[in-house]
């Protein structure tokens, strides 16, 4: 795009505030404008996390603002400007770039989210199984996702080490797992992130196997003594689909410029 159309700093917030709703979220820091930049926006750069590699690449990219799952600023902060808050800050400052963040918001959109990216990455939904009420929610907030998954694309039904190699394939990255025996999987449950603790209400709620991107101590024996299969798939392997989706749609709909930019992270 050689001739690019700009909009209003204000008209992005208000488009990115309208399709998330963060208003309904009771969430870990701030959602929408975190650092406020140009007036005007031409190009935006998605990436998962405010990284400083992430801002480099969008000085390099000539981006106006930047759009991210993880943030600057989170509950329990020191609230000091030191050390490499400094050095994001003074970059995205010295550069005149918005930054835009959103968490919870950003899980939870039923088809643009990252569960719903993922769920659809992975071949367990389709992008309008939350409108046909195929997705039961589980966990604070209801961000839990599951869904009725009983075979595969090759029509063979899942057992734990063939979901593995098929997220692993799919993900492109080793996964750390925890079963016991083999079983059919059915009930496929997922969330996104650092979502181990909701290990316990996908298993109330009638899961097989729980997908998530951590995995804690205590995880390890819940999976073994409730015979549910629990998949550590990595954080950013999880959440990279939803901030680029989202800052597509939105993009498109506004006519300026999107980039997506990968950050590598193991994590």
């Amino acid at each position: 795009m050689t001739d690019r159309q700009a909009i209003a700093r204000q008209e992005l917030l208000s488009a990115f505030n309208s399709l998330l709703q963060p208003e309904r979220f009771t969430d870990y820091g701030p959602n929408g404008l975190q650092v406020e930049g140009k007036a005007q926006v031409r190009k935006i750069v998605s990436g998962v996390t405010a990284s400083r590699a992430l801002i480099e690449a969008a000085i390099f990219a000539k981006a106006d603002a930047i759009f991210v799952h993880h943030g600057l600023f989170w509950r329990g902060q020191t609230g000091v400007v030191t050390g490499w808050m400094k050095e994001r800050l003074k970059l995205l400052l010295a550069h005149d770039i918005n930054l835009f963040a959103y968490h919870l918001p950003l899980d939870a959109h039923p088809e643009l989210g990252n569960n719903a990216q993922l769920g659809q990455k992975l071949g367990f939904i389709t992008p309008k199984a939350v409108e046909r009420g195929e997705i039961q929610y589980f966990g604070d907030q209801s961000l839990g996702w599951m869904a009725n998954v009983a075979q595969t694309s090759q029509n063979q039904p899942y057992v734990p080490e063939n979901l593995q190699k098929h997220l692993e394939k799919t993900l492109k990255k080793p996964v750390t797992s925890v079963f016991i025996d083999k079983c059919t999987i059915k009930n496929i449950a997922w969330c996104t992130g650092g979502a181990q603790s909701y290990f316990e209400a996908a298993i109330a709620a009638g899961a097989d196997a729980f997908i998530t991107g951590e995995m804690s101590e205590p995880q390890a024996h819940l999976a073994r003594e409730c015979g549910v299969a629990y998949f550590a798939c990595g954080h950013h392997a999880t959440e990279r689909y939803g901030a680029p989706a989202v800052a597509a749609f939105v993009t498109e709909k506004l006519s300026i410029e999107h980039q997506f930019i990968e950050i590598d992270n193991p994590a």
